[in-house]
């Protein structure tokens, strides 16, 4: 009978048997794989990653971790390899071939030919006595005790565990390149990633709109700044410096704390020292001030000159959170 018990039972066998096989990766390490991470660090070539079916899967996703951590991939499907697309490799490169079983039809054609080439092979492969084992310049041994699967047959361990293996091959490479995160941010110049590693504060203000009044501006002055620029603050500035800011808040305690306010000016109500952040600061550590202070805006001041405020709704909205 099936019910929430049931499948939440066959997900954690599922989960800790995978576990379990990427940790028997551990002691399967040797010299085979430093060897093939200085062979690739070395190599005036590309990393090419091929296989068959859900292999070549993996080997997709590994050629998309290695390109975007500095070590320039591709792939190469071994079945349509050996229907042209061989010509994408060429002297210099480094070839990985992932296969579970190493004899798949498909390998054993491509393996020779490759071997012709004199390109070096890697085999990332569970049975180290298999074709594509004993031909392999350096073997990666990912075997797996069984599969996840119920009956043994579709790839679940073995395939995590090849993942894996590229991953830890990716890692490697990144450390001998001494790959940053502004090596990194290079790669992912777009989306939420790209933003939070490469936007900066003054890519996303708007100078054209600053709010400020002058110290002896009224208070009804200062509200009318408030409102007109829709941040919610304005700037007192003096000589072209801020001396200190008006919020939502700051006008908010003033009425309650004053019936008549037609004496005051916006120095009488003002929070001086306000928190400033330059233009050229990343907007994530932007972010993080405005976290730090549980505050919702910051004032951009370069060089002691006002350039304008940046606000925690602008950063939502560009979706860097």
């Amino acid at each position: 009978m099936i019910n929430k018990e049931t499948i939440l039972a066959s997900a954690q066998r599922t989960i800790l048997s995978e576990s379990e096989s990427i940790a028997k990766l551990v002691t399967l390490l040797d010299d085979n794989f430093a060897k093939s991470v200085e062979i690739i660090n070395n190599s005036k070539g590309r990393l090419v990653v091929t296989g068959i079916g859900k292999s070549a899967i993996i080997a997709q996703k590994i050629v998309a971790t290695l390109n975007s951590t500095g070590t320039p991939s591709l792939f190469l499907h071994a079945s349509e390899a050996i229907h042209g697309d061989l010509g994408m490799v060429q002297p210099g490169d480094v070839v990985i071939c992932i296969s579970k079983s190493g004899n798949s039809p498909e390998i054993k054609v491509l393996v020779p030919l490759l071997k012709r080439f004199g390109n070096k092979l890697i085999a990332i492969t569970g049975n180290l006595t298999s074709f594509l084992g004993k031909e392999a310049d350096y073997v990666l041994n990912t075997y797996v005790d069984s599969e996840a699967c119920p009956n043994n047959l579709a790839p679940t361990n073995s395939t995590t565990a090849q993942l894996v293996m590229g991953d830890a091959l990716a890692v490697c490479l990144m450390e001998m390149k001494n790959f940053t995160a502004e090596d990194f941010a290079k790669y992912h110049p777009g989306g939420a990633l790209g933003k939070k590693l490469l936007l900066r504060v003054g890519d996303m203000l708007d100078t054209t709109h600053r709010p400020f009044v002058s110290p002896d501006s009224s208070v009804k002055s200062a509200i009318h700044e408030i409102s007109e620029k829709r941040l919610g603050v304005t700037a007192v500035v003096e000589d072209d410096k801020v001396i200190g800011i008006i919020t939502d808040g700051d006008i908010r305690r003033m009425l309650n704390k004053t019936e008549n306010i037609s004496g005051l000016t916006a120095k009488d109500i003002m929070t001086a020292n306000p928190k400033t952040i330059k233009s050229t600061e990343l907007v994530s550590d932007a972010l993080n001030l405005l976290e730090d202070f549980s505050i919702t805006q910051l004032v951009v001041v370069d060089n002691g000159d006002y350039k304008g405020v940046l606000h925690l709704h602008d950063i939502l909205k560009e979706g860097i959170v």
